[in-house]
């Protein structure tokens, strides 16, 4: 059966702590954001991406919906301390359909890496190699990002979530 993605479904993997700071890196219109502003009534979501338009877009419906707990910061997450968020102060870093567009895959991990804290989660989800639909250049799979995961940043892998048809899913953990 084919499926697509759903952002609600993939935070539904995820044990979640009501109060959780989290942040979703290049969060678009911000499908996966409102699910966490819902999941997390007591913490702080905040939106990042490039684009001011989409991030505007996302208040709007934010308000709309009456979620409180998102915050938006436009910025550039392939640059050094690009979040401009403070080190070691996240619980959670969603990385969602992000990766195949960026040359510094291995920066913006950097940098989800710097902004959580210790025992902290990584959710990284992005296109399966073999999807015959979506973007062709770019994709990385589940196995190179855990190599590189493991071998240049020292987070591990926790397990694999079941996402959709098109696209993979996993949990990190910075220790």
């Amino acid at each position: 059966m084919v499926t697509f993605l759903e952002p609600e479904k993939i935070i539904e993997q995820i044990d979640l702590k009501q109060d959780w700071h989290s942040a979703e890196f290049g969060c678009g219109q911000g499908g996966f954001t409102i699910e966490l502003a819902r999941a997390l009534p007591k913490g702080i979501i905040y939106a990042l991406d490039i684009q001011e338009e989409p991030l505007s877009a996302l208040l709007g419906r934010a308000k709309v919906e009456g979620l409180s707990n998102i915050k938006t910061i436009q910025c550039n997450l392939e640059e050094p301390n690009g979040s401009t968020l403070q080190d070691n102060s996240l619980d959670l870093v969603l990385v969602t359909n992000i990766l195949f567009q960026s040359d510094k895959k291995e920066q913006m991990l950097k940098e989800a890496k710097r902004i959580l804290k210790p025992g902290g989660e990584i959710v990284v989800v992005d296109w399966k190699k073999d999807s015959p639909f979506g973007p062709e250049d770019g994709r990385v799979g589940l196995e190179e990002i855990e190599k590189l995961m493991r071998l240049k940043l020292n987070i591990k892998l926790i397990k694999e979530i079941k996402a959709d048809t098109y696209h993979w899913s996993a949990i990190f953990k910075k220790e």
